[in-house]
């Protein structure tokens, strides 16, 4: 006779409780603001590599969240303010997604995925739409992120390979001159997420 436990049948009982554990074991943490050293894993990357004055800057604020902040230009060519990860490997997975939570100023934003490539300028992008003054969460597949070089879409570059990712960070380059504000409470991984 199977056992059973408040009328449940034990094989039930352990399907459920496995695919529970199995559940919590995919998602793990990529980033979050809470450790001391948080701020050194960051850097800012804007325009005046290219002679464009645009001001991005980005802090740990004190409620533990990374704040991107700063001012576009579209002088000298320019038009691009970025903060990312310095280089270290992520380690991705094909088929994995990329969960964010961050509350913007309703512009939009995209995440970049930072790979060792000879091309100048060259990412991987994914767009985030944020919403003014609003906490949302945003999920990004990883074969849903496009080759880029200089903002441009790279067809032949073929798709990201999760293993080469070396870093990641967040990018504003919507040719809106004016202050801009982004801020990050975590960066999740979702493993095989696609389907969550």
């Amino acid at each position: 006779m199977q056992f059973s436990w408040f009328g449940i049948p034990s094989t039930l009982l352990l399907f459920t409780l496995g695919s529970s554990l199995m559940a919590v074991d995919t998602t793990r943490s990529l980033f979050d603001f809470a450790g001391a050293d948080a701020v050194k894993e960051w850097q800012n990357i804007n325009d005046g590599v290219m002679g464009g004055v645009s001001e991005g800057k980005f802090k740990i604020t004190d409620n533990k969240t990374l704040e991107f902040f700063g001012t576009l230009s579209l002088e000298n060519n320019g038009g691009f303010a970025s903060v990312r990860t310095k280089a270290r490997k992520l380690g991705l997975e094909k088929g994995d997604v990329l969960l964010v939570r961050v509350r913007g100023d309703g512009r939009k934003y995209s995440m970049n995925l930072h790979v060792p490539r000879p091309l100048v300028a060259f990412s991987y992008r994914s767009m985030i739409q944020t919403k003014k003054d609003e906490w949302i969460e945003v999920k990004l597949p990883l074969d849903k992120f496009q080759a880029t070089s200089f903002g441009r879409q790279l067809r032949d570059a073929g798709p990201v390979d999760p293993q080469e990712v070396s870093g990641l960070g967040f990018l504003l380059g919507d040719k809106k001159a004016g202050p801009f504000k982004l801020e990050v409470e975590w960066v999740m991984v979702v493993r095989g997420g696609e389907g969550k």
